[in-house]
């Protein structure tokens, strides 16, 4: 076990104790002092967020990666586009090889310009699959803005992973938190998930508890008793196993066939939850979240392999026949959810 993997274990385990955890908490402390002096300055108007001329949405969380932003900020976007606005998605992109100091387009709504590698998992997933809707990197998200709106025409902005990215104003910022995971262990990183105290919740316009689960129930349950006790517009957001498709061919794959499941993503249980029972697994794979692919690490596997659709596109440069990808779908009110 590597040391971000034993990390991740503590992030979510509430009875995490001893001497490395104690010395993680002593950390905390200081990402706290940090946190907290940021969002004051902010909150009390000592520094104040840059505008640009579009509505901006921000979909953003309380902790680190794996809660489900990126299908949240596709449905957003086809929402736009079915209105007739040209959206255009900002990201940071991380994982990326790009210099994200300087704004990079990776697709401006009809040409892809990147490679997943380049680009980054979640950037480059986007603009494969939202046609008409611009996707841009770069960790100065006010100057990546300004360039979606004066140089592309873009008529909507949704910042990807900008809650705690307070230099660019936003009209409306969303939240997710997921049902299962929630908090974890509730300390501040990184002895914990948590990118900021709980108090950031004053700042929530949105809050939705996202489901990757075949029974919502709990979900629906949390909505409910966090609505209440916090007092924000809370919805539920249903992550659903659809099919398995060839990444090559688009062949679908029939259930009980047996398959390696592999995945490099933030929260990898419930992926292979998702494929227990409807397929046979022989082996479960977990690389870091965001790692980098090899022909080494699956060249020795036999049979089908099936992964995500955010590993899906670096595995896919590999050119391998038997890789597979889970197809999601995303159930959400969007229209609630922006009104």
């Amino acid at each position: 076990m590597n040391l971000k993997t034993n990390i991740t274990e503590i992030h979510y385990n509430k009875n995490a104790k001893g001497f490395f955890f104690n010395i993680l908490k002593l950390c905390s402390v200081f990402y706290g002092i940090g946190s907290k002096t940021k969002n004051f300055l902010y909150d009390n108007g000592i520094l104040k967020p840059k505008k640009v001329n579009a509505f901006v949405v921000s979909v953003g969380n309380f902790t680190t990666g794996g809660v489900g932003k990126t299908p949240v900020v596709a449905e957003i976007a086809k929402y736009y586009l079915k209105l007739g606005e040209k959206p255009a998605i900002i990201s940071r992109g991380y994982g990326g090889k790009l210099n994200n100091k300087t704004v990079h387009v990776i697709s401006d709504g009809i040409n892809l310009y990147y490679k997943a590698n380049e680009a980054g998992d979640e950037p480059y997933w986007l603009g494969v699959n939202l046609d008409g809707c611009a996707v841009l990197t770069c960790a100065n998200r006010y100057n990546a803005a300004k360039y979606a709106i004066n140089k592309l025409g873009c008529t909507k902005i949704i910042l990807d992973d900008g809650f705690q990215h307070r230099k660019l104003h936003r009209d409306l910022d969303i939240v997710l938190v997921d049902s299962k995971k929630m908090f974890g262990n509730g300390n501040l990183l990184p002895a914990g998930p948590l990118r900021e105290g709980m108090e950031g919740f004053k700042r929530i316009h949105k809050l939705i508890i996202v489901s990757k689960n075949k029974d919502h129930s709990r979900a629906d349950k949390i909505a409910k008793i966090i609505e209440k006790q916090q007092n924000v517009d809370t919805v539920v957001c249903k992550t659903e196993p659809n099919y398995v498709y060839n990444i090559i061919t688009g062949e679908h794959l029939s259930k009980g066939a047996e398959i390696t499941a592999l995945s490099a993503i933030g929260q990898p249980d419930q992926f292979y939850q998702f494929l227990d029972g409807d397929y046979i697994i022989k082996d479960k794979i977990t690389f870091d979240d965001h790692h980098k692919y090899i022909l080494d690490d699956i060249k020795y596997i036999e049979g089908n392999i099936v992964t995500t659709e955010k590993d899906a596109v670096k595995l896919a440069l590999l050119n391998r026949p038997n890789i597979y990808a889970l197809k999601l779908k995303t159930i959400i009110n969007v229209e609630g959810l922006l009104n």
